[in-house]
């Protein structure tokens, strides 16, 4: 076929559709002979090719499909078959305690050859207005109608709120009703904020002129090490502002003020112990809130933590909690409830060791490495990672 084909080149170029050489365009006309690759033959005849090439498509399809018939055969003479269901039935007399589980998935990245890359000729507003930047626009006002909602009621509203012009991680720059300079960073809409963004949005904060009293990074979900680095940084207030899920979905977004839409996430206060026994233990002495109307840090306290999650071997991809730990519960709640719920049995004197601030004993793991998240009385979460000596 790929003879026949520079022997008689066709009238039009051919465009590769598959593989590495996708978007190329053959002419079979060059000094040295052009050949398709068996994955870059088409299944159907270009109407452009010509008729001396057919005899040998045909034939290249036939024997294609006689070997993907094979290979049919093969498979299902000598593998394995494992039945799969996707309509299961319904037992009565089990008890669900989670709910259902999806997958999704993440479209496979795609890259257009310069071919077929077509560059707009005039600046469209609807391309700037799409996309990320429409998110994030939408988002500023959001931030600017509803303000961010703080403990006990406090609030950091905005008087103004607009793009700021040569900055990649800042996208907005206001003020506050108290009159002092705010940036914000917005983080993706799916996955969490990275600690690359946070670095790169301070950085560009620190340009700016004047230089702004604070940054506020809001996001779905943070990276550990990115709210580490918030936490710790020096100089400008940063803080970190929790994203209602709300934002993502048009139909459930009211147009009020009132929305709770941004959340100030406390920082973590933990105290991790080395006992005289060789053991650590972790206790969790609560948040430490931003108070708006004093502009700096306070301590919460234990009082407002809802349950705390202890992983005594984090492995720096995935939350695997060990001790569980329901400190506003009440005599029949948390783990009592769930007991209940589940109708098994458990020890309730253990049981009773799960409603404090204070871990149960536990020895250092491989990673030596634990992570605590705190959820509050509010439903705003927060995570702390803490490093154990890697000796001893």
């Amino acid at each position: 076929m790929n003879a026949a084909l520079n022997a008689t080149p066709p009238a039009e170029p051919f465009a590769v559709r598959e593989g590495e050489r996708k978007g190329s365009k053959l002419t079979f006309a060059t000094k040295w002979p052009e050949t398709l690759a068996e994955w870059e033959v088409p299944f159907d005849l270009p109407d452009a090719w010509p008729a001396s090439v057919t005899p040998a498509f045909d034939a290249f399809h036939a024997a294609r499909q006689a070997m993907q018939r094979a290979m049919d055969r093969s498979i299902a003479d000598r593998a394995e078959s494992e039945t799969l269901y996707d309509q299961p039935q319904v037992a009565k007399d089990k008890l669900r305690i989670s709910g259902p589980f999806t997958v999704e998935a993440v479209p496979y990245p795609s890259v257009l050859s310069l071919a077929e890359a077509e560059q707009p000729q005039e600046a469209d507003v609807a391309i700037a207005r799409s996309g990320e930047s429409a998110r994030q626009h939408g988002w500023r006002d959001e931030l600017l109608k509803t303000g961010i909602r703080g403990k006990g009621g406090q609030l950091l509203r905005f008087t103004s709120l607009e793009t700021v012009p040569g900055t990649a991680c800042v996208h907005a720059s206001g003020s506050l009703e108290s009159g002092e300079r705010v940036v914000v960073s917005f983080g993706p809409e799916h996955g969490a904020l990275e600690q690359r963004q946070v670095e790169h949005a301070i950085r560009e904060a620190g340009e700016l002129f004047p230089l702004p009293k604070m940054i506020v990074f809001c996001a779905f979900a943070f990276d550990p090490e990115a709210a580490k680095d918030i936490d710790a940084f020096k100089g400008i207030t940063a803080l970190k502002a929790q994203m209602n899920t709300d934002l993502l979905t048009e139909d459930l977004k009211k147009a009020r003020s009132s929305n709770q839409s941004f959340w100030l996430m406390g920082q973590p206060d933990v105290e991790l112990r080395l006992r005289a026994d060789g053991l650590y233990e972790v206790e969790v002495n609560g948040f430490d809130y931003f108070d708006t109307a004093k502009g700096e840090l306070i301590s919460g306290g234990k009082g407002k933590i809802a349950m705390w999650l202890l992983d005594t071997d984090y492995d720096d991809r995935s939350l695997f909690p060990r001790q569980v730990f329901f400190p506003l519960a009440g005599k029949d709640e948390g783990w009592l409830k769930l007991k209940k719920s589940i109708r098994a049995e458990l020890d309730e004197e253990r049981l009773a060791q799960f409603h404090g601030t204070v871990s149960l004993p536990f020895a250092k793991g491989d990673n030596a490495k634990v992570a605590v998240k705190i959820v509050d009385d509010r439903g705003i979460e927060s995570l702390k990672i803490v490093k154990l000596a890697r000796g001893g």
